[in-house]
């Protein structure tokens, strides 16, 4: 088996194909380090704190995973975390360029760190938090898409006034 890996994202909320990559990710590196992004440019519906509860609770039991939180450049927390790949979902092509170009600019950034692309079981490729808050929005059954005590989480949220 290989070394650490990172799984960055921000997870908004945790879905059942972030969950499939993850113990993909976990069938080739020892170590998989989910890493939640503080992202000044998104305005996540979960707190970061939220979504790393969600996280911890969606991949316990599964050995070599950690939950965590990063801020700044994503390569630069691998560095931290001496870890060498970052692991990508690409669900669909129009899922590429973006993440062609993210993996292009992070080597520019830190050579040293590697991007490595993985896809999901076929039935998650169309899956996007965007879509299921929107879904959740609209009265939706989500328990194909996401763990039950994370749709309770994501009804509960929508229908508190902001």
């Amino acid at each position: 088996m290989c070394q650490k890996a990172i799984y960055a994202g921000t997870f908004d909320p945790v879905t059942y194909g972030h969950i499939d990559l993850i113990k993909r990710a976990q069938e080739i590196f020892s170590d998989v380090v989910v890493a939640v992004a503080h992202n000044p440019h998104k305005q996540p519906l979960f707190s970061v704190e939220e979504r790393v509860a969600m996280l911890k609770q969606a991949v316990s039991g599964l050995n070599g995973v950690v939950v965590d939180d990063f801020e700044g450049l994503v390569v630069e927390y691998a560095r931290k975390q001496k870890a060498k790949v970052l692991i990508r979902g690409l669900r669909m092509v129009s899922d590429f360029e973006y993440e062609f170009q993210m993996a292009l600019t992070n080597r520019k950034l830190s050579s040293e760190v590697e991007t490595i692309f993985l896809m999901p079981q076929e039935s998650y490729c169309y899956l996007s938090s965007k879509l299921l808050k929107e879904a959740a929005s609209l009265g939706a059954d989500l328990s194909c898409f996401i763990p039950d005590f994370v749709e309770k989480a994501l009804k509960n949220k929508i229908r508190k006034p902001s």
